[in-house]
């Protein structure tokens, strides 16, 4: 397999063929459960973003430094500026992380439990269950699954 070091200075292979590699996924109908179902033992390059890797030197001191952003809601309802901060708050997590974790929403935990077990249960069916509501048309579909909503857009699968 031959590589070249593209303009961005990242060293890509030549023989990787990512729209292939999307639509194989995509058509597969089976999304990143059905991978590991699959047994998959390496990440695939389509979920790589190869400006976001972490040295393998650098990973210690990454991990150690690690914290998910927490977005505390507690008064945005009274407090015009908590509310803009918070705001600023997400936009950052957003940009920077791709997620956070939310406290003091309102929502009970006993909801969030049940949403997850739900969540859960779908994901554990049997694939051609899935594959019947597996779609991109949401013209024509009340409920849709499918992965990544940008995958043919998106620099990386996520």
């Amino acid at each position: 397999m031959n590589t070249v070091l593209t303009g961005a200075g990242s060293i890509q292979e030549a023989d990787y063929d990512r729209k292939y590699e999307l639509r194989v996924f995509d058509k597969s109908k089976a999304g990143v459960k059905g991978l590991l179902d699959s047994g998959l033992t390496k990440i695939p390059k389509i979920f790589v973003n190869e400006h976001r890797k972490v040295e393998e030197n650098s990973a210690p001191a990454a991990a150690e430094s690690f914290e998910i952003p927490i977005i505390d809601l507690k008064g945005i309802a009274e407090d015009e500026s908590l509310r803009r901060e918070v705001i600023g708050k997400v936009r950052d997590a957003s940009e920077n992380w791709g997620f956070f974790q939310v406290v003091n929403h309102g929502i009970p935990v006993s909801t969030l439990d049940g949403m997850i077990d739900g969540i859960r249960r779908f994901h554990e069916q049997d694939a051609e269950v899935k594959k019947e509501i597996y779609s991109r048309d949401h013209s024509s579909r009340k409920v849709l699954y499918y992965s990544n909503f940008d995958l043919y857009q998106g620099p990386v699968t996520n």
